[in-house]
């Protein structure tokens, strides 16, 4: 929205008494007729703005419905043009000052759908991704949140060359410039990136990653021997997963979508199908957070398929749960309870000897976190069976892996706290809330915002108490910063 587009309200209005303590409040019943009194709007005018239909606006102003939701509140602000301070929000992108024209757009990078399965192919596109990458500026940023990512057949058929042999590396044509030592150097610098998200999440490394995985595909620009460039094609690999991970915890959906096509090329170009099957569990999740379990079902078996067994105790253990996830979505609590024992049997077979890094960090605590997230999904309708599960799930999560998880343990205490509303635990609900709030601020994940974003419904009411009240003001507070 432009900055110096006026809003339908008059300055006079918002400037009124009783409107302020209305907006401060919440009070969007009052708010709302204020502005009809005193600001000339209909119902059909406040809809409009709001984006709402005017029987919900209706049924706002006969106070018969609430507005709990973080986001119905920041769509109020920005249609009617309401200062964020007013609403208890950070200030709104509209209050700032213009800014210069934008610079011209960046070439957009090659997509992956429709190129061979081939090293020299996945070398361009890493290339083409990265270069564009680099050179986004905020407002193509701002662009690129509203892309959507590919689902059903589209994406699905797109990834079927992974399950078909790497065709033979052409002979080196030149002499590359580094060796093995150089490439162990460049895996390390992936692990620190990797350990880096996982711990804190957001996007603030995630440039430096593209940096250094466009150095990556430089050098494969250069034929290196067969045992470098195939260990080159492995750090690829994981670089793009860390990028894709931290696009998608920066609600950069088709980025990370990118990415993940990008990090399952490189694996299959680098031989490491173990891999390939973390990233297809990666994009999995991702269709699961998009409420779209049967793509992420698809995605799983083409893992499992694809990876068979080149995939270690661990590495089946933790697609056994993303399938787990889909079928709890799906609401088939039979399937759920199957995949999370075939999860639960399979970790038992893991002794850690020769597993990779990157799935290090599933062992009992992670797999009690998915679970008991899984089983407050199915609680959302049924809480009375599955509510007090997921909390003792959550609860052995918590217990194991500590504040050091970060982003994982923020998530847990986020879930916890829901499912004590839904218990009726009000004052567990408080708790753990608090709880929940002080670890999310120290990550910088926009999942786990969102997250927080789902709680605060729990914590609106005319009927609640004065430590529910205080709860939703510092969720509030957070989501505004």
């Amino acid at each position: 929205m432009d900055a110096i587009t006026p809003g339908p309200l008059a300055p006079e209005v918002l400037d009124r008494g009783d409107v302020k303590r209305a907006l401060a409040e919440h009070d969007f019943s009052a708010a709302f007729s204020l502005m009809k009194k005193w600001g000339g709007l209909s119902q059909n005018r406040i809809a409009a703005a709001c984006q709402l239909t005017p029987g919900k606006v209706s049924t706002i102003i006969s106070g018969q419905q609430q507005i709990t939701s973080f986001d119905v509140i920041c769509r109020i602000a920005d249609g009617l043009r309401i200062p964020g301070r007013m609403v208890g929000l950070a200030d709104r992108p509209w209050e700032r000052q213009p800014d210069t024209p934008d610079p011209p757009t960046p070439p957009a990078a090659r997509t992956s759908d429709d190129a061979p399965w081939e090293p020299v192919a996945t070398v361009g596109l890493a290339a083409d991704l990265t270069r564009s990458d680099l050179m986004m500026d905020r407002r193509a940023a701002t662009r690129a949140l509203t892309s959507a990512a590919l689902s059903g057949a589209a994406l699905l058929d797109s990834l079927e060359g992974w399950l078909q042999p790497t065709p033979a590396a052409a002979p080196a044509r030149r002499r590359g410039r580094i060796g093995q030592r150089e490439v162990r150097e460049l895996e390390t610098t992936a692990r620190a990136f990797r350990a880096w998200d996982h711990k804190f999440g957001g996007g603030l490394r995630r440039k430096a990653v593209v940096g250094q995985l466009n150095e990556v595909a430089s050098h494969l620009e250069e034929h290196q021997a067969p045992d470098v460039e195939r260990g080159l094609c492995q750090v690829m690999a994981f670089l793009s997963g860390t990028a894709a991970t931290m696009a998608w915890d920066s609600g950069l959906q088709k980025q990370a979508q990118s990415y993940y096509m990008l990090a399952l090329r490189a694996a299959h170009a680098g031989n490491d199908s173990a891999f390939g099957a973390n990233v297809l569990a990666g994009m999995a999740r991702q269709m699961l957070y998009r409420d779209r379990p049967q793509d992420a079902l698809e995605l799983v078996h083409l893992a499992q398929k694809g990876a068979g067994k080149m995939a270690g105790a661990r590495v089946r253990a933790m697609l056994h749960t993303r399938e787990a996830w889909a079928y709890a979505a799906m609401g088939r609590a039979s399937a759920f309870k199957r995949a999370t024992g075939e999860a639960t049997e399979a970790l038992t077979d893991a002794d850690g000897s020769e597993d990779p890094y990157w799935i290090a960090y599933f062992g009992e605590a992670e797999l009690a976190g998915v679970t008991g997230g899984r089983l407050l999904d199915m609680a959302r309708t049924d809480p009375q069976q599955h509510a007090e599960p997921a909390a003792q799930s959550i609860r052995g999560a918590l217990a194991s892996r500590g504040t050091e998880a970060g982003r994982s343990y923020a998530l847990d205490l986020i879930g916890l706290a829901e499912c004590h509303f839904l218990m009726g635990d009000v004052a567990g609900a408080v708790e753990q809330t608090h709880l929940a709030v002080d670890a999310a601020a120290r990550t910088q994940s926009s999942r786990v915002r969102a997250q927080l974003g789902q709680l605060y419904p729990y914590t609106v009411g005319r009927s609640a108490s004065r430590t529910v009240s205080e709860a939703r003001a510092s969720i509030r507070e957070l989501l505004s910063s």
